[in-house]
């Protein structure tokens, strides 16, 4: 009889151990820039493999993507082998830039997604307020497959132009975070947001967020995000960023790293890319 409780005991401890344990994961928010011509050197087809290589060494467990055409895509999906993805363009279905999340099919899955966008009508293609183009946000719930824990991912790519257009879509993002997470899983709100670290936006969005360069317990890499391609200028401006919900996460890790080849570097943004440990 002392035997079985005993078994029970450990098998209860092993359980409850299961059940707590944390998974940190790797998320990368990444700008590759649209495929256009008029960039010669730096065109698509010139920089497509050092990016993609770029990618895979990094091995991010979630990637958002912005600016990718549908050729794009297909790049991408056809050489990030094992990674699945979610998203519309943002001129329907598979046309125009998506703001996609990619993300590592043996380390994550997607219980639930959906794309909108920033306008007072978010379920159709529309743009909105004084924006110079329709603007979307791609969501997902993911599981994290070693720790059952979850999270809430958003991406986006904020207006260049509008500034009202900027100021209302992240407020619709954050009442969309609003109405899907009823749970209060983490949630991590990342992309382009074409605004400084001074702005009323960032400012504003820091009342509700955390910016996990902030919070980050190691950090590395440029000071800015947005290159340019212009190899010999300092980077500065920092338009691109990793947002996570307070109290339930940490950031273990913050980088905005300037990975370069003969001088060029895989997109006029890098890469910024954070570990993330889910609290209980």
């Amino acid at each position: 009889m002392k035997r079985f409780s005993l078994t029970i005991l450990i098998l209860a401890i092993s359980f409850l151990n299961c059940e707590s344990k944390s998974q940190n994961i790797s998320v990368m928010t990444y700008n590759i820039r649209l495929d256009v011509a008029s960039d010669g050197e730096n065109a698509w087809p010139n920089r497509k493999d050092f990016l993609i290589s770029q990618i895979l060494f990094l091995s991010p467990d979630i990637i958002g993507i912005q600016e990718a055409r549908p050729n794009q895509m297909t790049d991408l999906k056809n050489a990030l082998k094992g990674y699945k993805t979610i998203g519309n363009g943002r001129d329907g279905d598979d046309m125009g830039e998506h703001s996609a999340i990619f993300y590592n099919a043996k380390r994550v899955k997607v219980e639930h997604d959906s794309t909108f966008w920033l306008s007072p009508t978010p379920n159709k293609v529309s743009k909105g307020w004084d924006a110079a183009y329709p603007r979307i946000c791609t969501y997902g719930l993911f599981t994290l497959l070693e720790s059952h824990q979850k999270i809430w991912v958003f991406n986006t790519h904020l207006d260049h132009v509008g500034t009202e257009a900027k100021l209302e879509g992240v407020k619709l993002i954050l009442e969309k975070i609003n109405d899907v997470n009823t749970d209060g899983f983490p949630v991590v709100f990342m992309g382009d947001f074409n605004a400084e670290p001074n702005s009323n936006l960032i400012k504003n969005l820091k009342q509700k967020m955390d910016d996990s360069k902030d919070m980050a317990k190691i950090t590395f890499g440029s000071k800015g995000t947005f290159n340019g391609f212009k190899f010999e200028e300092p980077v500065i401006k920092r338009i691109d960023y990793i947002m996570v919900s307070k109290s339930n996460v940490e950031i273990e890790k913050y980088g905005a790293l300037s990975s370069s080849v003969d001088l060029k570097y895989p997109s006029d943004h890098f890469p910024v890319l954070t570990e993330l440990k889910l609290k209980e």
